[in-house]
């Protein structure tokens, strides 16, 4: 069944692209329906069905797909964001052919994305991350304005960087282990080579830009604020969580193995990021950028969790990688309904938007409280799963640096709803209205799912987040 999920949308993109009037308005649809789809067998299905059928051609086994715990939790958090972009882009794009191409690069994006999450192969993996890139140029290059092609640019450069860091990485390991499986490759790994440690350095090296975190993160906030409304909601709710921060967790775990230097970086790694992501975005007036700085700033928490290497730690970082996918596309939505009515993402020139805007100001604090690790809500008990893992690794000091940036944290996405939503209202804005019902919906989903998943944590943590410690058997 897990072959159905590249298949399905790849050959849905092919019917659409014919050339027949109507099938243009199944875009949509279709794209709609691949995310409540992906998502009820995400949650439904038994986790034997997804393992029975592989890629094969004439024999040859093309693609190894394999799902777990740890891919189910991304297809979930895929095809909601999925669900979300589709609704946001739909809600703000004018144009009807922007739309088709809009729909139509997402389903790519998909089919990339859910191949990155279930293949065990690095040379398949590369592939699917350059799938995965090339749409997202497309993407936040949409409005062919100067800033979506400036930031289409940067990121385009950085990803080049990457994917020869990356493809590098892959010759290097496939002259010295012989394979690129990942099996065979952690089996190499047990008696390394100069020359092993140098290909994994220099893989996870690629994965850092593909994930922005510091000091790699240069691309990012031009991308995420530059980007058409619903390409920011895809970019950050899970573009650079697949192709770069879920990445690490999964060869981190299966194939690279925690040696002491690995830990060491992704600790350094993660704290860096914590901290620089935090007082970066405390500093922004622009709405995108600061979400984008505060999403680099999180994903530090994954890594930093990753970097215990202990069973908490890893289900930490999963958990938290979920909750922010949830979160971070709440914002950039509540963003899209600001940017919509305002016609603008100055935070300083906002102020009461609430009184106008109420469904989009109250789940912004929804999304802000969860954001900060402030119960009962979602964010919070990943939070407090990282910091504990952290702390019982023996690792003091970055737990307390943890716990010191979620005020930080605090400290900036207070500061955003005093600037945008609190207060006495602007007179400019004394007119607007709230946002469209396709923003109002995700905004709506989104909060209750961050409220959901913090009120029943036990069995969350009991059924899709405790059992992912099995990878590190």
């Amino acid at each position: 069944m897990s072959s159905l999920l590249i298949l399905v949308p790849l050959i849905g993109v092919l019917i659409l692209n014919l050339p027949l009037g109507f099938v243009k308005r199944l875009a949509f649809p279709f794209a709609l329906a691949l995310a409540f789809a992906q998502a009820g067998l995400a949650i439904f299905s038994p986790l034997d069905l997804w393992n029975r059928v592989l890629v094969t051609f004439g024999g040859f086994e093309a693609f190894n797909l394999v799902v777990d715990r740890l891919s189910i939790v991304l297809l979930l958090s895929i095809a909601i964001v999925l669900f979300a972009t589709l609704l946001v882009g739909w809600a703000t794009l004018q144009d009807e052919k922007k739309k088709f191409d809009f729909a139509n690069l997402l389903i790519l994006a998909v089919v990339g994305m859910n191949g990155i999450v279930m293949v065990r192969d690095l040379f398949s993996l590369y592939i699917f991350l350059e799938v995965v890139g090339v749409t997202s140029f497309v993407l936040i290059s949409l409005d062919r304005d100067k800033a979506g092609l400036e930031g289409s640019f940067k990121y385009l450069i950085l990803s080049a960087v990457a994917t020869a860091m990356m493809l590098t990485a892959i010759a290097l390991l496939l002259m010295t282990t012989g394979t690129t499986s990942f099996a065979g490759v952690a089996a190499a790994l047990k008696s390394p080579s100069y020359l092993t440690v140098l290909a994994v350095s220099i893989f996870v090296g690629g994965l850092s830009i593909k994930g922005g975190l510091v000091p790699f993160h240069g691309w990012l906030p031009d991308a995420y604020s530059s980007a058409p409304a619903g390409v920011s909601v895809l970019l950050a709710g899970v573009v650079t969580k697949t192709t770069g921060i879920y990445t690490v967790i999964r060869l981190v775990t299966t194939v690279f193995g925690f040696t002491p230097q690995v830990k060491a970086v992704l600790l350094f790694v993660g704290a860096l990021s914590i901290v620089v992501g935090a007082l970066a975005a405390l500093g922004q007036k622009d709405f995108k950028r600061m979400l984008a700085y505060s999403s680099i700033s999180q994903m530090g928490y994954i890594i930093l969790s990753l970097g215990t290497g202990s069973a908490l730690g890893i289900a930490g970082a999963v958990f938290h990688l979920f909750n922010h996918a949830i979160f971070k596309t709440q914002l950039f939505v509540n963003a899209a309904a600001v940017e919509e009515q305002t016609g603008t993402r100055d935070m300083d020139v906002m102020g009461g938007l609430s009184a106008r805007m109420p469904v989009t100001g109250t789940t912004s604090v929804v999304a802000f409280l969860s954001t900060a690790g402030i119960p009962p809500l979602s964010g919070f008990w990943s939070k407090l799963i990282i910091i504990v893992a952290v702390w019982v690794s023996g690792y003091h000091m970055y737990a307390a640096l943890a716990l010191l940036a979620s005020l930080i944290t605090c400290a900036y996405f207070l500061s955003m709803q005093r600037r945008v939503f609190f207060g006495t209202l602007v007179e400019e804005f004394k007119t607007i209205k709230e946002a469209k019902l396709g923003i109002l919906i995700p905004e709506v989903v989104l909060a209750l799912i961050t409220i959901g998943v913090g009120v029943l944590f036990p069995h969350i943590l009991n059924t899709f987040i405790l059992p992912i410690q099995s990878i590190l058997g």
